[in-house]
């Protein structure tokens, strides 16, 4: 009897390692989440992920998050919780996004006239506004065209929570490149 409860404990043990190993796995560097107006299907997003990955090499690390359907409260969610290095949204959610404030500027990566729609003059509590370059238009994107995808009225930048900045810039001018 002793033995039938030893085997099934070490059973239960190696099929505990096995679930517990399949879960989760190391962060990436930079997590770029992406939702459309109409969402963004999922293999298109397989698609974009492993083109990203090969414009970027071994490091950073990157992984392409997508939602199928658009949602407000996602985008909320996913932008609270600070995961997520870049996000490609509708112009529409950045513009809105915009009156907050809480982008990262770009000036210092990306030439800001060469996206003078992603310049914007954003201006923190109790201090002057500034103007910088927060976000990329993807219209005519050469990343998204090369996989198939309009990119047309979405925007790409990078929220002031992100955990890596220097590493979502280096991954966002790649992103970027005409």
């Amino acid at each position: 009897m002793k033995n039938k409860q030893v085997k099934l404990l070490m059973l239960t043990i190696v099929a505990l390692m096995v679930l517990l190993a399949g879960c989760g796995g190391p962060k990436p560097d930079v997590s770029v989440f992406v939702m459309g107006q109409q969402g963004f299907p999922a293999e298109l997003g397989g698609k974009l992920e492993q083109s990203l990955k090969d414009k970027v090499g071994a490091a950073p690390t990157v992984k392409l998050v997508t939602s199928p359907i658009f949602s407000l409260e996602k985008m909320i969610v996913e932008l609270a919780a600070g995961e997520n290095g870049i996000f490609i949204l509708p112009k529409e959610q950045f513009d809105s996004l915009s009156k907050q404030g809480g982008f990262v500027s770009l000036d210092d990566t990306i030439k800001p006239e060469d996206y003078p729609s992603g310049v914007l003059e954003i201006g923190s509590e109790g201090q002057p506004a500034e103007r910088h370059l927060y976000g990329i238009p993807l219209d005519g994107n050469k990343w998204m065209k090369d996989q198939g995808i309009d990119g047309k009225g979405l925007i790409a930048f990078i929220p002031q929570n992100a955990q890596k900045i220097n590493e979502a810039k280096q991954v966002l001018k790649l992103i970027a490149q005409k």
